[in-house]
């Protein structure tokens, strides 16, 4: 069974182990970066970007993080998440974690009063998926090697990079495990050819 993290910093954690479990694997919350050596996939959720990068310095996970990256395993960011990942971001000098061939935007749905939800169609996942957009970014650009699976009124909300996968909406906050399965078979996919 494949075994996945969820960055505990910040977030609504215990939403995706919930979404983890519920897809049929194995979750765990990763408080400590030794802990990722640990875990097949790893998730980072929602929250403030500037505030979940204070805590991953604070607490020593860059390296751990980026090396993570490096070993191919799968990583899923979801709204804050998604732009930690991003190589490039609008509006600042330097990204993240950057591993992802995306140029994102912060809160460019609005403010937090202006949340809503959204029915979009997740190419290979879901033709009615009921996004929850909560100070939602998007992905401005996207690499000539990523996969856009999902656009809502033209701007790209979901996103694939080989091993990362990216959303600008909140899966955990629905009971559809869809887009949560699919990341689930990212992660066994990628464990039994690393067991081959």
């Amino acid at each position: 069974m494949a075994k996945i993290g969820v960055l505990g910093l910040q977030g609504a954690v215990r939403e995706h182990l919930w979404a983890i479990e519920a897809s049929g694997a194995e979750g765990t919350i990763i408080k400590r970066p030794e802990e990722l050596a640990d875990v097949d996939g790893l998730i980072i959720p929602g929250g403030e970007s500037t505030a979940i990068r204070r805590l991953i310095d604070k607490y020593g996970f860059m390296e751990e993080l980026k090396k993570f990256a490096a070993d191919g395993k799968p990583m899923f960011g979801t709204c804050a998440g998604l732009i930690l990942l991003a190589n490039d971001l609008v509006g600042y000098d330097a990204p993240h974690i950057g591993v992802m061939d995306v140029k994102v935007e912060r809160n460019s749905f609005g403010r937090q009063r202006e949340s809503f939800e959204a029915d979009i169609t997740i190419a290979g996942v879901a033709d009615n998926f009921s996004a929850v957009f909560i100070r939602a970014p998007h992905i401005v650009e996207a690499g000539e090697n990523v996969e856009v699976l999902a656009k809502h009124n033209d701007r790209i909300v979901a996103a694939r990079d080989g091993q990362f996968l990216g959303c600008s909406f909140h899966p955990e906050l629905t009971d559809d495990y869809r887009l949560m399965n699919y990341f689930v078979k990212m992660v066994e996919e990628t464990k039994s050819k690393n067991f081959a």
